[in-house]
């Protein structure tokens, strides 16, 4: 199971190491972390990961309401994780 974060997180939040690719040039980055969320909608990967991967915005977008009602606007891309030995796509 992944351990909490209290690097980062305050107060400590699960984080999990996965591995992402990108389906359509093969390229792979281990040890990316991200925060775990089981109650999320949806998946956010790390922007810095995504530019290293070099995956492309789709032409769906999601807007992410924070605290204090702050938006954002998220895109879509397509991608695949490994985590605990299972791979998802998406």
């Amino acid at each position: 199971m992944p351990a909490y974060d209290s690097t980062r997180f305050s107060p400590a939040a699960p984080v999990a190491l996965v591995t992402l690719s990108n389906p359509e040039n093969g390229v792979t980055k281990v040890g990316v972390a991200m925060l775990l969320d089981t109650g999320a909608d949806v998946t956010l990967l790390p922007q810095s990961a995504a530019g290293e991967l070099g995956l492309s915005n789709s032409a769906s977008s999601y807007e992410l309401i924070g605290f204090g009602d702050r938006s954002i606007t998220a895109h879509a891309v397509r991608a695949e994780m490994v985590f605990l030995g299972l791979t998802f796509r998406g």
